[in-house]
């Protein structure tokens, strides 16, 4: 079985012409039998007679093939399509123009099985588990061929096989763009792709892009939870209408036991604003499998059909004889049975009175009132209440409905489930300061935002190299999932040129060094050349070093002078001892009449400036 072509909502654009039926196609591909018809082509299971393989082989209608506009577009969204592999998409073999009928065709994959439509058929809505199971390879499909630049354009449950192996497929990626840029289709005015599917901006505009394929696939989901799509109507325009004017609800309005986390998740991916849809099909998986984590482990689909069985009544056999003498005894059974069948209808009416008007009431409405009050005026209806909150674009606070709606039949002592706005869906950039880029990545998508490829390098004084700077947007920052975070990365301090600020004063050279972004260290030292306050040198002097880092300044004291102390009246050896611990040296000179009892005088003279080293003459008489 091979998906239907793309539904055309509108007159056929082409004559399918005769069955192909037993034509080597191409000199190649052997048409052996008619798998389904569609309003732009046929599909045939076929032979491809060089490779010996089951394919099958999707042949244009005659009016579609008669246009070469058609056929140059089609052929170039074939070959674009076959660039999308996964093992969820159903492969493109090949496609080409027959020489002898001049039939455009393309070959794909057979896959035996049926297609999601006919499962839903069989078997009503899915349990959420198994809703977000089937739609998890569909969203893989859709984000390979997002991530190729493909949209698919028409997603519905006809172009999602279901393999007989268990595997799940999408089909037709690309193609809707080629017959929607038709002549034949402008003219007739046709709208691609089943109505119940279309995003609003391809109803309003005529475009599409990856948010429309999003919104198709919201709507799939709500679809497989509920069994029917959201938007429905007499008219083709009525149900157009719907998609570009009203929003869909969440599916739980319609079914029970549907999560919140799915609810809100449905409701997101089909906003009418494509802005506020995920922006890819890749972000839409992350987000379903997130919420499937959540879910019971889905169990494996029930069998499709199931064996018919007859109600048997047992039948009661009299077996009293049938005698003059047993008349009387029938008669008074025949009045009993006239007796209970008046009390069994006398029970059935009150089971019936019971199990309907008695047993429930009606839900009162509660719009616009906030939970304490709704939970009031619930209570004084005998009805228990309910508070759900969801993510919404809607103020906080703000109600968003309620289960069951507004005058629905609801039990006595039943509850009433309120929906209340908690807001946009919004995740904060965690601080990545200092962190590993891998780490800082992780915790990224951890909160449900993408990474840039691009890690862009700057250089830090603070941040070791290799380790985050910052992000961008930065940290605490509001985001809707999805959103991409670029991460940067420090490379170490920047290298700065050190200028030689030797005889400088030190206050000017330490603004220049500061001024260049150094920090600045001082070493005082005495200096017999250089003046005190001025730079005797810097280290480093020449070359370059990191922003940040330290230059040391060499400043002079200027000359080592000290106080020569006085040492009259001292015998020599003592005025020696206090001369050479100043740090003089020390020269004795005795007069002609000295007795070298004591000294007299010194030269520089007491209390004078001279220079730590230098010779103190001392006079001794």
């Amino acid at each position: 079985m091979v998906v239907m072509d793309q539904t055309v909502v509108s007159p056929n654009p082409g004559d399918p012409g005769p069955s192909l039926v037993g034509r080597l196609l191409d000199g190649r591909y052997r048409l052996d039998s008619v798998i389904a018809r569609g309003g732009m082509a046929t599909v045939y299971m076929a032979i491809d007679t060089r490779l010996d393989r089951i394919v099958a082989v999707k042949v244009m209608h005659k009016g579609l093939a008669d246009d070469p506009s058609f056929v140059e577009r089609f052929t170039r969204e074939a070959k674009s399509a076959a660039k999308v592999a996964g093992p969820e998409v159903v492969a493109v073999h090949d496609t080409g123009t027959d020489p002898d009928t001049g039939i455009a065709y393309l070959v794909m994959e057979y896959v035996r099985g049926q297609n999601l439509r006919q499962l839903l058929l069989t078997t009503g809505p899915l349990s959420p588990s198994r809703a977000a199971a089937v739609m998890e390879p569909v969203l893989r499909a859709l984000a390979s061929a997002h991530a190729a630049g493909i949209v698919h354009r028409d997603v519905k449950p006809e172009n999602v096989l279901m393999g007989d192996d268990g595997r799940i497929k999408v089909a037709d990626f690309g193609l809707a763009r080629a017959v929607a840029s038709t002549a034949i289709t402008q003219t007739t005015t046709s709208v691609m792709g089943s109505v119940a599917y279309l995003a609003p901006e391809q109803v309003e505009k005529g475009t599409a892009d990856e948010r429309s394929d999003v919104y198709a696939a919201g709507v799939l989901l709500w679809e497989l939870l509920t069994g029917a799509p959201p938007h429905q109507g007499e008219t083709l325009a009525s149900v157009l209408h719907k998609h570009v004017n009203e929003d869909v609800p969440p599916p739980s309005t319609v079914v029970d036991g549907v999560p919140a986390a799915l609810d809100a998740l449905v409701v997101r991916a089909t906003r009418r604003d494509p802005a506020l849809r995920p922006p890819d099909a890749g972000v839409f998986l992350t987000e379903l499998q997130a919420v499937r984590a959540t879910l019971p482990v889905a169990a494996p689909l029930a069998p499709t059909t199931q064996p018919t069985r007859a109600l048997v009544v047992p039948r009661v056999v009299d077996k009293t004889p049938t005698t003059s003498v047993a008349r009387p005894r029938k008669s008074r059974r025949g009045l009993m049975g006239i007796v209970l069948l008046v009390v069994l209808a006398l029970l059935a009416l009150g089971g019936g009175y019971y199990l309907g008007s008695y047993r429930y009431t009606h839900a009162p409405s509660v719009f616009g009132l906030k939970p304490a009050a709704a939970q009031a005026a619930l209570k004084k209806a005998g009805l228990g209440f309910k508070e759900v909150d969801q993510f919404s674009e809607q103020t906080p606070g703000t109600e968003l409905g309620q289960k069951p709606k507004a005058g629905a039949r609801v039990r006595k002592n039943g509850t009433v489930t309120v929906y209340y706005s908690k807001g946009p869906d919004l995740r904060k950039v965690p601080d990545l300061h200092g962190k590993d880029p891998g780490t800082a990545a992780s915790l990224l998508q951890d909160q449900g935002l993408k990474v840039a490829p691009s890690q862009p390098l700057e250089y830090s004084a603070t941040v070791a190299k290799g380790k985050v700077t910052r992000t961008n947007p930065p940290t605490g920052k509001a985001l809707r999932p999805g959103t991409t975070v670029t991460i940067y990365v420090s490379q170490g301090p920047e290298p700065v040129g050190v200028p030689d600020e030797q005889g400088k004063k030190q206050d000017q050279a330490t603004r220049a060094l500061k001024a260049l972004g150094f920090k600045v260290a001082v070493v005082l030292q005495f200096s017999d050349d250089v003046k005190q306050g001025v730079v005797i040198s810097n280290d480093p002097n020449s070359g370059t070093a990191a922003k940040g880092s330290t230059v040391t300044l060499t400043v002079s004291k200027g000359p080592d002078v000290v106080e020569v102390p006085d040492v009259r009246e001292q015998s020599p050896a003592d005025a020696t001892t206090a001369l050479e611990a100043r740090g003089f040296t020390v020269k004795r000179q005795d007069a002609f009449f000295s007795s070298g009892a004591r000294v007299y005088a010194t030269d520089p003279s007491p209390h004078a400036k001279a220079k730590r080293g230098s010779t103190v003459t001392i006079y001794v008489v």
